[in-house]
């Protein structure tokens, strides 16, 4: 059965938990398949657990239901581990062209870490999201794999919100939550009065909520938390908030959420007017795709990054289980045409908020995106000076 990402790691935690009560303390336990490649769709849903006492994991399996879900169990001892790691990430492709590099089989290559097989074929640890047989090992062989972003890189997650809009606890929850995290900025972020969401910020209750903002900063000091907006593109390309209040705004994100019945070519447009005023930061989630219910826009992408780069608008990569957008292979094409980009996680919940960024991160990671392709990486004055360079240009129009 498919699984979103999301529900496929609910499902994942809920076997660890119980798989836990049975493993020994040395016991580590790993997602498998899809769901360690960060794919936005699920098929096999399993767990590999690396212990000295296989036999007590594989009591509870190798087939586990838990809530009604089957998910597979594999447990192996160290010495071994690392091969059957690989195996069991790596899609078909990727395992395929490793076993014919190692003659075989890597199962015959001993190892308890996945670094120490790959060392032993000559390549370098290919990180998991890219383990797709889509020319990877050919880039490992010739200029090397980058080194991908990592959650370690991400200073500030400039996209959330709060029960201002449709949000799920409140700004203080969410800055503590941030703060928790280690992050050294924040951007909240609700929906604008014309989002279909079920709660939307009025121009009157945004301004309310810029002074808790600056409330909850007085409590902590620890963290900067940036005031924004998620405004809505309307069909004629305008936003739904006036440019005087924009200007009160650390950031403006601008989402292109109905289609309003256009072409291809109109959402474009829509996208290149929002980018060229000079209040908006970032276009968020472009495609705006609902994994498993809506596929993305038909855009002109290639010409959706030209503007960004043209204008100097942000493109998001939104790590909301539902979105993943930009996909891994639209944000390589954005980065390859000089995009500058950020993550996010979309949190609609404190309790989401590390997990909605690491699928981000694993999304920008599946497009081979370095930490010098994403704002988000870089400290608050740097981020600052993105934003100020844009608002430089403003025509006050």
């Amino acid at each position: 059965m498919a699984l979103t990402l999301g529900r496929a790691w609910e499902y994942f935690e809920r076997a660890v938990a119980r798989l836990a009560r049975v493993a020994p303390p040395d016991t580590s336990f790993f997602p498998t398949g899809g769901l360690r490649r960060v794919d936005p769709i699920v098929i096999h849903l399993g767990v590999l657990a690396r212990t000295e006492d296989p036999d007590a994991i594989l009591r509870e399996g190798p087939d586990l239901v838990v809530d009604g879900q089957s998910v597979r169990v594999g447990a192996y001892r160290p010495s071994h581990f690392g091969a059957a790691l690989i195996r069991a990430t790596g899609a078909s492709a990727h395992v395929a062209q490793l076993n014919a590099r190692a003659d075989g089989d890597i199962d015959g290559i001993g190892g308890a870490s996945e670094d120490a097989v790959y060392a032993a074929l000559g390549l370098p640890c290919i990180p998991p999201e890219i383990r797709d047989g889509r020319g990877e090992l050919e880039r490992a062989d010739g200029d090397g794999i980058p080194a991908l972003v990592s959650r370690a890189d991400i200073r500030g997650d400039l996209h959330l919100h709060t029960n201002y809009s449709d949000g799920r606890d409140d700004v203080e929850t969410l800055v503590a939550a941030a703060a928790a995290l280690g992050y050294e900025y924040i951007a909240i972020t609700d929906h604008s009065p014309s989002s279909a969401a079920t709660r939307v910020l009025s121009e009157h209750s945004l301004l309310r909520q810029l002074d808790e903002i600056d409330e909850v900063q007085l409590r902590h000091p620890e963290i900067r938390v940036l005031k924004g907006v998620e405004t809505d593109i309307m069909p004629d390309g305008s936003l739904d908030l006036p440019d005087q209040t924009l200007e009160r705004l650390d950031i403006v994100l601008a989402s292109l959420h109905d289609e309003a019945g256009h072409s291809p070519e109109e959402l474009l447009e829509r996208y290149r007017h929002a980018a060229e005023h000079p209040l908006v930061n970032v276009l968020t989630h472009p495609a705006n795709q609902i994994i498993g219910r809506r596929p993305g826009y038909r855009l002109d992408y290639d010409r959706l990054f030209e503007i960004a780069v043209e204008t100097g608008t942000l493109l998001e990569i939104d790590g909301a289980a539902s979105h993943l957008d930009l996909e891994g292979p639209l944000a390589r094409r954005a980065a390859e045409a000089g995009v500058t980009l950020i993550v996010d996680s979309d949190s609609h919940h404190a309790r989401l908020m590390g997990r909605y960024m690491l699928f981000g991160v694993g999304t920008a990671r599946r497009g081979w995106l370095e930490a010098r392709h994403v704002a988000n990486t870089r400290p608050l004055g740097e981020l600052q000076a993105i934003i100020t360079a844009k608002r430089g240009g403003k025509s006050g129009r």
